[in-house]
């Protein structure tokens, strides 16, 4: 007989794993332990040499649905047999590196008690067991135990505390176990005698009629009306003050999915998974949501009900029948965090909706809904958050101790290491508003203190005055800074956890350069050491400040007024262009001429924003990328419709493409299959940069980052070119390509650098 230790590291807490374990001793007849001692689960197996290795790979190859193994170690012990059975163990709690689950939505077995009149959870908004329901949003600190969540206000009733205690049952060990006689419960805001099913069913009708709702879930809550309703959803536009961004839908089953969009391979998998994101789908043509959902956007993004609260939004046996789409989107102000309390969404929210739905289970830890798309048959992320965070990406690198990169200015997530070990944090916002600065705050210290991580130092961006660079010096650590390009690049070496140097494409909106200009469209020789900028696209002056990264055209005039030399051309162009008034115009060239609000760039962003004016599709734009985005959306098109004939672009400078797609454009030529040409005609240029790089470093590994490569077109044209010429190129999956994806790569080269001093 032998005796084995293995120890398992990963997202092992809160999934049923020791009771997993427990039945999987029972079938290779092991006798031994498991016990959770924190940072990993350990395991000793007793029983023949073929039947532990049996039962460890088991172990690994069938592990719970929801629980994700990041390292199994096996450990021979020379010690004599001492087991008779096999046991869970309660024992003490080991420091060491922590993993914590992120929220998983309901289970398809509770999701069939929540609906049978005869289960004691029947339409219990709050239903979960071992392998569902809330675990980061509520999570106070670790180990996972009742005690330590917001759950443990609500003490079990006797029948629910006989499951929790039983290994035979579902809801053994599960934290959040709760029924409609011992756990929160729901009620309307501001009519809080309106409570359980009455409160459910006016938010019902509220809906039907065509209102607007504030809905508390599980990490936030959601603004949401009858997505098929066209003057509910031109109405929340208008008190939202949002006029183009797309809103996200829930709908209440795949049939309603399929009839509004096409499903590719693995997107059911995805959408019907345990994350449940929402998933940027194509539209079809024949569905019965409104144009205004996301006007012009071929795309929607889907999600299905992913708390027990939202299937019985849409089934509730009070005779209404419900839509089956809902828009869900975030409930807060432009800005502002998502709100996560009463007081919050009563101070937020109030002029946005007809009616509050809350509930009295605290929210530890706010989590917005994860947003992926989809290339190459997988997912793309573009905001990871609910369902994802905090799950970590473990590095093979050998490094020891405790730091933690701040993030971006945009889109901010942060990042916490534990010596090889990185975990984001969900999507916080964007830092331009005090509430979110605040949010920043307190989820770092809430992390931290979860992750048992007190970093020796923090990284963050280069530029002085981002507000993220505030926060991380109020934090009095020793400050890291890390060049915003390096960071993106990092981040992807990371994902795909490579150590090697790249050759970098670094392609975004603006990041403060090493030189004091503003950079955007970089090719740099990166490792964990340090970068060296290679080539850029071409510089250019863009004159007006903030302003120009919401008005495209000032970037286009910038670029027009360099190409032509002469106010006169200038002024005929911007003028057959229509591209803005004559005073404007005027005001523009008197900033250029006496360097006034004038900066010099290389952003990649800022290109796009110029080349979609010229051509006609938008001169500004009412939220970030909403110009670029749709200079995609008209290359697409025109690439669909004439796959036979796609023209194949010279390789030329940026300042060249932009010359010949302006000579184009006067001339007449279709502004689609120009937004084309501009997509193939950049990723030639990157592509003769790399290999100019390959020729000067001898690197033949390329990493595409930065919020460009979210536009999913350029980032296929690159891969495709850069793969003909012998690359291979390291591309994002899981983690942000935009400046939500940043803090990993801060993150990594702040270890690194405590890790080499």
């Amino acid at each position: 007989m032998a005796l084995y230790q293995s120890k398992i590291f990963g997202i092992v807490q809160g999934v049923g794993f020791r009771p997993f374990v427990t039945r999987l001793a029972a079938r290779f007849h092991i006798c031994g332990s498991v016990c959770n001692k924190g940072p990993y689960v350990e395991v000793f197996a007793q029983g023949s040499e073929a039947a532990v290795d049996q039962f460890l790979t088991a172990i690994e190859q069938e592990p719970p649905e929801r629980a994700s193994i990041l390292k199994l170690t096996r450990q021979k012990l020379d010690q004599a047999e001492t087991y008779a059975d096999f046991q869970i163990i309660e024992s003490a709690k080991e420091r060491g590196s922590i993993f914590v689950s992120p929220d998983i939505a309901t289970c398809d077995k509770c999701k069939a008690e929540l609906f049978d009149p005869q289960d004691k959870r029947y339409l219990h908004p709050f239903i979960n067991c071992t392998a569902c329901g809330p675990r980061l949003t509520i999570l106070d600190s670790m180990p996972y135990d009742r005690e330590r969540t917001s759950m443990g206000e609500f003490p079990m009733c006797p029948s629910c505390q006989a499951e929790y205690d039983s290994p035979a049952t579902r809801r053994y060990d599960a934290q959040p176990v709760c029924c409609n006689n011992c756990g929160p419960e729901v009620y309307l805001i501001g009519e809080e005698d309106v409570r359980g099913a009455a409160a459910i069913t006016r938010t019902r009708q509220t809906i039907i009629a065509g209102g607007i709702v504030a809905i508390k879930g599980i990490g936030g809550f959601h603004l949401c009306c009858d997505a098929t309703n066209d003057n509910a959803v031109r109405r929340l536009r208008k008190l939202k003050h949002r006029p183009i961004k797309p809103f996200a839908i829930m709908a209440r089953d795949m049939t309603a999915v399929e009839r509004e969009c096409q499903v590719e391979d693995g997107q059911q998998e995805m959408l019907t998974g345990h994350q449940k994101p929402i998933l940027l789908l194509k539209r079809k043509l024949t569905g019965q949501i409104v144009d205004n959902v996301a006007p012009g956007n071929p795309k929607i993004g889907m999600m299905l009900p992913y708390a027990p609260l939202h299937m019985l939004l849409f089934d509730y046996p009070d005779g209404l029948t419900m839509p089956d789409t809902l828009i869900m989107t975030s409930g807060n102000p432009a800005g502002a965090p998502i709100c996560r309390d009463d007081d919050g969404a009563v101070a937020a929210l109030s002029g946005f909706c007809d009616l509050m739905l809350s509930h009295n289970r605290k929210i530890r830890i706010r989590a917005d809904d994860t947003v992926m798309d989809w290339l190459t048959g997988q997912p793309y992320m573009i905001r990871r958050s609910r369902g994802f965070a905090p799950l970590p990406f473990m590095l093979k690198n050998a490094w020891q101790g405790a730091v933690l990169g701040i993030g971006g200015e945009l889109k901010n997530t942060f990042c916490v290491g534990c010596d090889n070990i990185f975990y984001p944090s969900p999507y916080v916002g964007d830092m331009s508003d005090l509430r979110t600065m605040q949010a920043l705050r307190e989820t770092i210290q809430r992390l931290t203190e979860l992750l048992e991580c007190a970093p020796k130092i923090v990284a963050c961006d280069m530029h002085p005055r981002y507000n993220t660079v505030t926060i991380a010096k109020e934090l009095g650590l020793p400050l890291f800074p890390v060049q915003h390009h390096y960071a993106h690049i990092l981040s992807c070496m990371a994902e795909n956890d490579y150590d090697a140097p790249v050759i970098g494409v670094s392609f975004d909106g603006t990041g403060y350069g090493t030189d004091g200009t503003i950079w955007g469209g970089e090719i740099l020789q990166a490792d964990f050491k340090g970068f060296q900028r290679l080539a850029s696209i071409t510089p250019f002056r863009q004159a007006g400040g903030d302003k120009a990264s919401r008005e495209g055209w000032r970037i286009a005039v910038s670029l027009l007024y360099d190409l032509t030399g002469d106010k006169e051309e200038t002024r005929k162009h911007a003028k057959a262009l229509n591209l803005c008034s004559e005073a404007d115009l005027e005001a523009m060239f008197f900033m250029l001429d006496n360097n006034i609000n004038t900066i010099k760039s290389t952003s990649a962003g800022r290109l796009f924003d110029a080349v979609s004016a010229i051509l006609g599709i938008r001169t500004s734009s009412t939220f970030e990328g909403e110009a670029s985005m749709y200079l995609e959306f008209a290359a697409r098109k025109w690439q669909d419709e004439h796959k036979d004939a796609l023209p194949v672009p010279a390789e030329m400078n940026t300042d060249r493409l932009f010359a010949y797609l302006l000579e184009q454009r006067l001339k007449g030529e279709d502004s689609g299959k120009l937004a084309y040409l501009f997509h193939a005609g950049l990723a030639r240029f990157i592509t003769a940069a790399c290999l100019r790089a390959r020729k000067d470093t001898g690197l033949n590994t390329t990493a595409l980052s930065g919020g460009v490569f979210q536009n999913l077109l350029l980032t296929e044209l690159v891969t495709t070119f850069l793969q003909e010429q012998g690359f291979t190129v390291l591309r994002h999956s899981l983690i942000p390509p935009n400046d939500g994806g940043i803090c990993l790569g801060q993150a990594v080269a702040a270890m690194y650098h405590l890790n080499s001093e």
